[in-house]
């Protein structure tokens, strides 16, 4: 395998750009159908999600993480921000930035949910993967810990259409294929098994276009993010409120009473 001199350059404390062992990527759309299957069972499976993006992987993702590795805010990141859960995590440090921040809401959605950063790496080592140790996996590491954090941004919650549009919001960002297979499968899914009348796929499409025009997130400085009012950082990174989004809650609950949270139940709806 033909590996460029950039790629085997070893300048971030000894971590290759690129491992010269990381398999170019390779497109598995059964294996992904199939791990599709069993996340509609129990959309609280994130396994499966890991499991779909390793089967459905963004070809051009390796070059464009190198690319902001190489870059001066990339550097500037790699020496600030190493590793995004325990940042995320500290609470009592994030509780210690001002009211009204995109870290107090981070706080409040995280302990309302019962979740945490490092949860989500744990999701993530079940794959039993190897781990490269390089700049590319540093960068995509970036990408899997600020996921909740576009859930605070965007307004989005955790209810199946939420979930849905947060990953399309992400394919709006890095248009991994996995992204969308999933966002639009599940609004499929949604509309087959709980036969509403909402919106779902304009929800969907709005959520893409508001990631698409949004800087990335996960090369924003994070610290600096989470010091923000929520209202100001939202206008600075030009996320509007997801109107279409709203409607179709607003349909569920007309529809016959439906909670837009269990809207098939929790272990049948799509993530």
């Amino acid at each position: 395998m033909h590996h460029t001199n950039m790629e085997m350059s070893h300048d971030f404390d000894g971590r290759p750009l690129v491992h010269p062992d990381r398999p170019r990527p390779r497109k598995r759309p059964l294996k992904a159908l199939h791990h599709f299957r069993k996340l509609v069972q129990n959309k609280e499976d994130t396994e499966q999600v890991f499991r779909i993006f390793e089967a459905l992987p963004r070809k051009a993702f390796r070059a464009e993480a190198s690319a902001f590795a190489l870059s001066e805010k990339g550097r500037a990141l790699f020496d600030s921000e190493r590793f995004l859960p325990d940042l995320l995590d500290d609470h009592d440090r994030l509780r210690a930035m001002p009211e009204g921040s995109v870290a107090h809401a981070y706080c409040d959605f995280m302990e309302a949910e019962g979740l945490t950063a490092a949860g989500l790496v744990a999701e993530d080592a079940k794959m039993d993967r190897r781990r490269y140790g390089d700049m590319v996996e540093w960068y995509g590491n970036r990408g899997r810990d600020t996921h909740d954090l576009l859930h605070v941004l965007t307004g989005y919650g955790r209810d199946a259409l939420g979930e849905q549009c947060v990953l399309a919001f992400t394919y709006g960002q890095q248009p991994s294929p996995a992204h969308l297979f999933i966002a639009y499968a599940g609004g499929a899914n949604m509309k087959k098994t709980a036969k509403t009348k909402a919106p779902v796929f304009k929800a969907i499409n709005e959520a893409k276009r508001l990631g698409k025009g949004c800087p990335r997130v996960q090369e924003e400085c994070i610290e600096s993010l989470l010091a923000e009012p929520l209202e100001a950082a939202r206008e600075r990174l030009q996320i509007a409120r997801p109107r279409w989004y709203q409607e179709c809650h607003r349909v569920f609950r007309e529809e016959e009473g439906r909670d837009p949270y269990d809207l098939m139940g929790r272990t049948a709806a799509a993530a």
